[in-house]
């Protein structure tokens, strides 16, 4: 039974790369937002609109720990999972976590092109993006670091380049 958690930062390749590595090593993949919303029948922008983040963060809490009962899984979690509650330390003890970390400069660009389908980056574009990222970054960093296994993919250009980040993944798994 294997269970492994991708978290990262918006953008970090945790739905990219999870979709391919669930693949390599035979474990069913879940992307925890996806989840979410399927459950409930709106989007996660829209939950967070009419429910307030706290109870976003509640659902997301406990969707997180139903999946988590789920055997051979890979679960690609929102950026800010591990952030809240007891999240991270529920994460590594059922499973083995993996920080996808990708530098501020990174970040921001590829942000920049998606930000439209990303309702808390609208309106930011340039300093202003890269700005919201460091800050934010900076606040979720000491709970991404508790991560099992702590992994550069500032490399992701390319569909080689994400195969070349599985491979090595399935190797450190």
């Amino acid at each position: 039974m294997k269970r492994i958690f991708l978290i990262g930062y918006m953008g970090a390749g945790k739905t990219t790369v999870g979709k391919y590595l669930s693949k390599q090593l035979g474990l069913s993949f879940i992307d925890l937002d996806h989840y979410i919303e399927g459950r409930y029948h709106k989007t996660v922008g829209q939950l967070f609109a009419e429910k307030g983040e706290d109870a976003f963060r509640d659902m997301e809490r406990r969707m997180l720990r139903e999946v988590a009962m789920f055997e051979d899984v890979l679960v690609s979690t929102g950026g800010g999972a591990p952030c809240f509650f007891d999240n991270m330390e529920f994460m590594n003890e059922t499973g083995t976590t993996v920080y996808l970390k990708v530098s501020v400069d990174e970040l921001s660009k590829r942000l920049e092109i998606c930000k439209t389908t990303r309702p808390v980056l609208q309106g930011r574009s340039g300093e202003e993006l890269k700005a919201f990222i460091a800050e934010n970054l900076k606040k979720r960093e000491p709970f991404y670091n508790k991560a099992s296994i702590i992994f550069d993919s500032e490399v992701m250009l390319t569909e080689q380049d994400v195969h070349q980040i599985s491979n090595a993944l399935a190797k450190l798994l």
